[in-house]
């Protein structure tokens, strides 16, 4: 037995993987990767081919520890194959939405540099890329995706948070205690 030392975050659009993520990684010294960063975006909202963002997926999971902040669905299985645990934030939609409004109108008024040095505008939120447009598209495939992932006997320890207020509790657990103990198969 063993703390868990590989960690995928994984929810929907704007429910603050991220976020969760950086804590975690302040809170356990694991270094933390943000998947948009350094796997699918480059600059210019260009996105990254799907074999290069595997490959560095890839890299990412054969190292002893890290925590990253979602999987894409291009690779999702490199990650879960190695992940020892999986946190979903598995939030109703009014609650991701409004943190995915709140961020994305605030980041297109500071210009904020995300995604590997990409600005977020009123002009991309308006578009059909627009990632408002995908918290909807995406919503409930993500979320059958973490049912799928708490029904797999051969898949990592599924941790399934259902509100902010149980994910602040756990976060505070995770202070307290550290990260649960696995079995390593």
């Amino acid at each position: 037995m063993f703390r868990v030392q590989r960690v995928l975050i994984y929810g929907v659009t704007g429910s603050g993987k991220t976020t969760l993520a950086r804590t975690l990684g302040a809170i356990t010294g694991l270094p933390w990767h943000s998947a948009d960063d350094e796997i699918g975006w480059l600059p210019s909202w260009r996105e990254r081919p799907a074999d290069e963002q595997r490959a560095v997926a890839q890299a990412i999971a054969e190292q002893p520890a890290w925590i990253l902040d979602t999987a894409y669905g291009k690779w999702k299985d490199v990650i879960v194959a190695q992940a020892q645990l999986v946190v979903a934030l598995d939030y109703p939609r009014h609650v991701s939405l409004r943190r995915l409004l709140r961020r994305t109108l605030a980041r297109t008024v500071t210009r904020e540099r995300v995604c590997n040095g990409n600005v977020e505008s009123i002009r991309q939120v308006l578009s059909r890329d627009s990632i408002i447009l995908w918290h909807f598209r995406s919503f409930d495939r993500k979320r059958s995706r973490i049912v799928e992932m708490l029904d797999d006997p051969e898949g990592p320890t599924v941790v399934r948070l259902t509100s902010p207020e149980q994910t602040r509790q756990w976060v505070a657990d995770v202070e307290r205690q550290g990260l649960p103990l696995v079995h390593e198969a």
